[in-house]
């Protein structure tokens, strides 16, 4: 941040700059191949092997606020989930802040994404086993992907959706989980509002004014209060310090600036019930330390209502990120191996 005021690197470019340094350790087992579809950077994992039949296929979108992560700082994940549930694995590069802002990543990943589905035969993947899996953003845009695809019926139906600690509104921040852990490092509250404005182009003087709701309409706050409430999270959830906070009284010019926030591409957890209703079954990883937790349980429940089938891991010593401690050595937490194994369990039976 610093250096971004001295306006010598913006912090984006800095953190990025910093993580793709290290060194990637190869997998024997596993070819992992860097490629271009159309302009969008791609990387190919797929198991060192013939296989008889097609192997299950996964489109994997790394998070980071749209800031941070590359296709190198979730190669770990990639490998092992390539590896351990003998899938193909195609992880996707898109364009990230401060350069890009929305809608560039999603434009990216729906580029990318339909070009994998269009292309299935030809890296040997089973067109009736192919799973969209993002963690924190990329679990929205695997969300997005999902609900975006259904009207498409030229392409292979997405088989299911793993959404690994993932960001799935930008409208409510004052959730149990954002006040609970808003200072949890990774992603505290106020780096989940510096990617928000950023990636929105939304001046960061609206800050105190979004987290006093003072952003949205009362009708527009009442029609969501059935899906954003904090009644739809269990009480186990309310134990830590939390105090419910009422939306303050609209400012005009604060809304008519964010009201981009509830477009459904930033805010999927909000769309309607026709359309969450015919999405595919769910892998809804949350952590208890996490400032998004709540929209996973929030989103579990709205699936579970509307018949959709959902697995649901609930890390209780985990935290924001925990997934890319893997393979890190002294700095690997216990957490992110049962989360991989979560992942692998829920692929291996489909």
């Amino acid at each position: 941040m610093i250096l971004e005021k001295l306006r010598i690197c913006s912090m984006p470019q800095f953190v990025r700059f910093v993580h793709d340094l290290v060194p990637l350790k190869e997998d024997p087992d596993v070819v992992v191949t860097d490629l271009l579809f159309g302009t969008v950077p791609v990387k190919l994992y797929q198991p060192k092997g013939l296989s008889c039949t097609p192997r299950p296929g996964i489109v994997f979108y790394h998070g980071g606020g749209a800031v941070m992560g590359s296709l190198k700082t979730h190669y770990a994940i990639c490998c092992h989930l390539c590896k351990k549930s003998g899938s193909v694995v195609l992880a996707v590069g898109y364009r990230k802040l401060p350069q890009h802002k929305f809608p560039a990543a999603l434009t990216d990943c729906f580029a990318a994404t339909t070009h994998f589905l269009k292309s299935l035969n030809v890296y040997g993947v089973d067109p009736d086993r192919v799973v969209v899996c993002g963690d924190s953003v990329g679990g929205a845009v695997a969300t997005v992907v999902c609900q975006k695809f259904l009207g498409c019926p030229d392409l292979p139906k997405i088989r299911a959706q793993i959404l690994i600690y993932a960001q799935l509104q930008a409208v409510h921040f004052q959730l149990p989980s954002y006040q609970q852990n808003k200072n949890v490092p990774l992603a505290s509250r106020d780096f989940a509002f510096y990617c928000w404005h950023r990636y929105l182009d939304i001046k960061p003087s609206w800050k105190s004014t979004v987290l006093k709701g003072a952003h949205l309409p009362a009708e527009v706050w009442e029609k969501y209060r059935k899906w954003l409430g904090t009644e739809n999270i269990p009480e186990r959830f309310k134990k830590r310090p939390y105090r419910p906070v009422l939306p303050e009284p609209l400012n005009e010019a604060a809304y008519l600036e964010t009201s981009l926030a509830l477009d459904l591409l930033n805010s999927p957890l909000i769309a309607e019930d026709e359309v969450i209703s015919q999405l595919p079954e769910a892998c809804i990883v949350s952590c208890e330390y996490d400032l998004l937790r709540d929209d996973s349980l929030l989103y579990k429940k709205r699936l579970e209502d509307l018949g959709v089938p959902v697995t649901w891991y609930h890390m209780e010593d985990g935290f924001h990120g925990v997934l890319s401690t893997l393979d890190m050595g002294c700095l690997q937490f216990p957490c992110s191996t049962r989360i991989l194994d979560s992942l692998v369990h829920f692929l291996k039976r489909l």
